[in-house]
């Protein structure tokens, strides 16, 4: 043995930084622990300012005073379904004339092709396009608002688009009173959600205004109300992580449905289409869960000195941020990131769009890619291994201020689901929060073509803190 391999044998090293030395010391024989660190802020001076700043005595202990009430608030909130109603009749602010999207205001412009596929397609559906390039045309012309679904206290999967026909689920928290909307799920592949816009994707939009959303809508009236925070936490307890693997989910809420769907007036040919609508896919309850954490995150903002995270969302162009401490509809922005995982067969990477959909609401409040130690059975979706899915479910604890004691994770010994996304502790860290979430293609008019695994952009994060210091700053 050589004088180099007998310095290292029996030691334990803790490498920080720089992985190419642990691998030298591996092949020495030494048993080597890799800590991934990185300095606060990434290095960046005005970072670490701020992040100091923070950390003053009375501004940090004012911080975590409005950090516990913010999460006590999002623990708290107790969503519930309450009704079905189309978006016109429901939907603050909706208007003939209003197209809603995802992720942070954006312009017809600067629109990636998945969107102006659904926008397009949403145009025609409505009647105010007889063509999608007549479509096309009045979408440009300035006739058309255009709105983030999260400033109508809405949510909407991959493009969002969001238009006055559609129906949409109204979720009411019992504990604080706020509601939030989203539409129903199209189930999957080749829908508006994901840009595709033919003749069978506005004939499935048409069957849902005029026979699924009815359904809905009289089985509710009926039901009075479907506890959603019990049927999440049943379904991530069977399996699921309710942002991508909906299997349980549907199942216990199709379940709860039933007997009133029964119960309506409609045909039975028009119910048993129902039942075989929700039966082709199991993203039925997708949308769901969305309105469920939009529902509980809601009831967070607005709290004065708060640097927990109450949205994340994304348009295809940018990913943007909102934060409870800082003001009304104020977005920290940066660029969408590429989806990394598994294509459909036929497909390469270069065919992707970027990030795009409001459904990172999900991480936002603790499930999904946060919550993917509960559906093992997900890595065959979004790709890794079953290690790295309850990886990413330990690693959210870094970044998040409390445990969801409503939401468990049973592989984890029943630990409540990280909850409440702290701006400093990314920052602190470097650690940004994991989102499992579908692909779409980046032409309008195809729709899915994978799944994977992104993050936001670091940038979203330093923007809002370097803002929400200089406010603290100036409220001394």
């Amino acid at each position: 043995m050589s004088k180099i391999n007998e310095l290292f044998q029996g030691v334990n090293v803790i490498n920080v930084g720089i992985e190419l030395f642990k691998d030298d010391l591996v092949r020495q024989g030494a048993s080597v622990t890799q800590l991934d660190w990185r300095p606060p802020g990434g290095g960046k001076p005005e970072l670490i300012a701020a992040l100091g700043s923070l950390s003053q005595p009375g501004v940090a202990e004012r911080i975590a005073a409005a950090n516990q009430r913010a999460v006590e608030r999002i623990i708290a909130a107790h969503p519930v379904l309450v009704g079905f109603g189309r978006a016109i009749d429901v939907v603050p602010g909706m208007t003939k004339k209003t197209i809603l999207h995802a992720g942070p205001p954006i312009a017809w412009e600067r629109m990636n092709g998945a969107m102006r596929g659904a926008v397009t397609g949403a145009l025609v559906f409505e009647g105010l396009a007889r063509t999608i390039d007549e479509a096309a045309e009045l979408a440009g012309s300035g006739e058309i608002n255009f709105s983030p679904c999260h400033e109508h206290d809405c949510v909407g999967s991959m493009a969002g688009v969001t238009s006055a026909s559609m129906f949409m689920h109204v979720v009411r928290n019992r504990t604080h009173g706020n509601v939030a909307y989203t539409n129903l799920s199209e189930q999957m592949a080749k829908i508006l959600r994901m840009g595709a816009n033919d003749e069978s994707v506005i004939a499935r939009l048409n069957w849902m205004r005029d026979v699924f959303g009815p359904v809905l809508r009289d089985a509710m009236e009926i039901a009075g109300e479907v506890d959603l925070r019990l049927l999440l936490s049943q379904a991530l307890h069977m399996g699921d992580e309710c942002h991508n693997r909906n299997n349980a989910g549907t199942a216990l809420l199709i379940q709860k449905l039933t007997p009133f769907i029964l119960e309506t007036g409609f045909s039975t040919k028009e119910k048993r289409e129902v039942f075989d609508f929700v039966a082709s896919s199991d993203y039925f309850s997708g949308p769901t869960w969305m309105a469920l954490c939009k529902c509980a995150l809601d009831a967070a903002h607005g709290i004065e000195h708060s640097t927990i995270v109450t949205t994340m969302c994304r348009n295809g162009v940018e990913f943007g941020i909102r934060v409870s401490g800082m003001p009304g509809n104020t977005w920290f922005t940066g660029p969408a990131q590429r989806v990394i995982g598994p294509l459909f067969a036929g497909y390469k990477p270069e065919d992707s769009g970027l990030d795009i959909g409001d459904s990172a609401i999900t991480e936002t409040y603790g499930i999904g890619g946060f919550a993917m130690a509960t559906a093992p059975a997900i890595v065959a979706l979004v790709g890794g291994t079953i290690e790295e899915a309850i990886g990413f479910s330990t690693r959210m604890v870094e970044i998040t201020s409390a445990e969801n004691p409503n939401v468990t994770i049973p592989l984890l010994n029943f630990r409540g689901v990280p909850t409440g996304i702290d701006i400093r502790k990314v920052l602190q860290t470097g650690i940004l929060p994991v989102i499992n979430t579908a692909i779409a293609h980046k032409e309008p008019g195809i729709g899915m073509i994978g799944a994977g695994i992104t993050y936001p952009p670091m940038e979203c994060f330093e923007k809002a803190l370097l803002a929400f210091a200089d406010k603290e700053a100036r409220a001394r």
